[in-house]
């Protein structure tokens, strides 16, 4: 296959760099990291990576036209994204101080919220169109090769949160005062809020 799919090392490249670098899912997998655990962020992870891959495919089998050729669609997911994360920036500002250990857990996102919020990010959309339409080809082979990106993204993917997700475990040291989870929380709030609404005019 990788004689026939000479863009697979671009597209590692891609991949990690798509994944890697800070982004409205990241910042959340590193606040519930924080806050939870890293336990806790696994689903997250897990959700997030899974259903950006099926974009992906879903993209390539055609499934994205409709971005395209409806702007006005891909303005309702934009702003339904930004509401979205506006909103859980808002509960994490307000959540209360309280030390890391005891933390709510049913104030986790969880593996549907996370899976939910790749499908309405329109980005996540623009980023599998781009994929498909720089990688995949137009051979023969190109249903197999956009199935193969799909499942390459994924296991891309599934690390480079992983780092988030251990990066904000190992923050728990600094966490174990109510004021410092409070500092905390809002710097994640701040920093998902402007990742958010940042992402209406990029």
């Amino acid at each position: 296959m990788f004689p026939s799919f000479p863009t697979f090392l671009p597209f590692l490249l891609f991949a990690f760099v798509a994944s890697i670098t800070p982004g409205p899912t990241n910042i959340l997998v590193l606040s519930n990291s924080a806050r939870y655990g890293l336990a806790a962020a696994v689903p997250i992870i897990f959700g997030a990576c899974a259903s950006a891959a099926t974009i992906v495919l879903l993209v390539g089998t055609g499934a994205g036209s409709s971005l395209t050729s409806l702007p006005g669609v891909q303005t309702t997911m934009q702003w339904a994204g930004v509401a979205w994360l506006s909103y859980l920036a808002w509960q994490i500002f307000f959540a209360p101080a309280e030390a890391i250990s005891t933390q709510a857990p049913q104030a986790r996102l969880g593996m549907v919220g996370a899976a939910s919020l790749q499908l309405i990010n329109p980005k996540t959309w623009m980023m599998a169109l781009a994929v498909v339409s720089v990688f995949a080809g137009n051979g023969e082979q190109r249903l197999v090769h956009v199935a193969f990106l799909s499942l390459v993204f994924f296991v891309i993917s599934l690390p480079c949160l992983g780092v988030w997700a251990v990066l904000g475990a190992g923050s728990t040291r600094w966490l174990r005062s109510p004021r410092s989870m409070q500092r905390f929380n809002r710097l994640m709030a701040l920093l998902l809020l402007g990742s958010a609404w940042l992402s209406m005019w990029v």
